[in-house]
């Protein structure tokens, strides 16, 4: 009789362990920051037992921790891999509180957070890196230079008919250097590529940096209107945003020549011309794929 009590005392565990509710783990990934009265985003990943979690439909009640500023509730979208994401107004920075409801097949489970919102240093971030408003106007202020310095150019170069199209041409330049998108996007692009340069192994020494900053500064000598446009920036100020520039810059020089090698050993017929368009054509794709690997809020 005691036999048969433990066959089935042994049996009623196994079921109810069979009947368990899944665990699911909750971790904030990206942090939203507060941003001045725009939708700021952040991110969640859901596992169990470290696996994605994947067909969830989540929603989120936010409130302050130590302040009623009543409360904020948010649907999360599904993205790839148990990572669920969702954007909401925060009235400021500060601790906030977190409750997530999950569902799936029924099944609904609560998890409470605590949510550190913080409060933006710039327009954009990339991994945390903050891009600023001076960012954009020395962005903004590099075009300018170049643009003046091209009209510079072709002011010597043409006449009549010839000189007034290159003027409208550099006209409709510096409307679009006006596009703040169009600066981050430039931005950006330069720090995703310097970043997979240090990825990569890649490093930019004082002397590459140096031997670069000296070149370009030997071709802004060379044009007056480059001249006084540094002066009226502020000639230390320029030089020194363009040590951290170019510092940059070297790393991106070395991902486009691992390219250009690459390129070279796979097609070793190929004529130069073929070489280098198929090495822009790669740079574009690893551009594409490095910056959707990298976490980039825009403010």
């Amino acid at each position: 009789m005691k036999k048969v009590a433990s066959l089935f005392l042994l049996i009623t565990i196994l079921l109810a362990g069979c009947n368990q509710e899944p665990e699911w783990k909750v971790d904030i990934t990206n942090e939203p920051v507060f941003a001045n009265g725009d939708e700021s985003e952040f991110e969640i990943e859901v596992t169990e037992n470290g696996k994605a979690v994947k067909g969830l439909k989540i929603d989120v009640e936010l409130a302050m921790s130590s302040m009623d500023h009543g409360a904020i509730n948010v649907e999360l979208k599904e993205g790839p891999d148990g990572v669920y994401v969702g954007s909401a107004n925060f009235s400021m920075a500060g601790e906030w509180e977190a409750a997530f409801y999950l569902e799936k097949d029924g099944l609904r489970q609560e998890k409470v957070m605590n949510l550190k919102v913080k409060k933006a240093e710039g327009v954009a971030s990339i991994n945390g890196q903050w891009i600023t408003d001076e960012d954009l106007q020395f962005y903004q202020f590099i075009n300018k230079l170049h643009i003046e310095i091209n009209r510079e150019t072709d002011r010597k170069k043409y006449d009549g008919e010839k000189l007034d199209e290159a003027l409208t041409y550099w006209d409709n330049q510096e409307k679009l250097n006006q596009d703040r998108n169009q600066l981050l996007t430039q931005i950006i692009r330069l720090r995703a590529m310097a970043m997979l340069g240090t990825e990569k192994g890649h490093k930019a020494t004082e002397q590459e940096v140096n031997a670069a900053i000296e070149n370009v500064r030997n071709q802004y000598n060379t044009s007056e209107v480059a001249q006084k446009l540094i002066a009226d920036f502020g000639e230390e100020r320029f030089w020194s945003i363009q040590q951290e520039q170019y510092a940059r810059i070297v790393l991106t020089q070395k991902v486009q020549n691992d390219l250009i090698e690459k390129v070279k050993k796979e097609n070793p017929k190929a004529e130069d011309q073929e070489i280098q368009f198929t090495a822009e054509k790669e740079y574009e794709e690893l551009l594409v794929s490095q910056v959707n690997s990298l976490q980039i809020k825009i403010m």
